[in-house]
């Protein structure tokens, strides 16, 4: 009998993939790298609410904007998804 507050694995998968999932990971992993440079710097563990504040107060603004503009950068490069291959079938094709 399953648990009636799990949910199913497609919901779960779901979530991973989602891009709002996604970015939350990758900001978890600023301010874990934040807390570690910071308690390095101090020389004991600042903890992961006092590297929060800190980061979201020093860096957030500016890690999120270098992010947006990755992001917008990338998508131009691969707006299309023959994007590069057109080249090589006419490689191919003189070959």
């Amino acid at each position: 009998m399953t648990h009636p507050a799990q949910e199913p694995s497609t919901s779960r998968e779901f979530v991973k993939q989602s891009s709002l999932y996604q970015e939350f990971l990758a900001e978890r992993e600023e301010i874990l790298k934040h807390k570690w440079l910071e308690s390095e710097r101090l020389g004991y563990d600042i903890g992961f609410e006092r590297a929060l504040l800190d980061w979201i107060r020093k860096h957030r603004e500016s890690w999120r904007a270098a992010r947006r503009q990755q992001h917008a950068s990338h998508q131009s490069h691969s707006s299309s998804p023959f994007a590069g291959h057109a080249g090589e079938s006419a490689e191919k094709k003189a070959q």
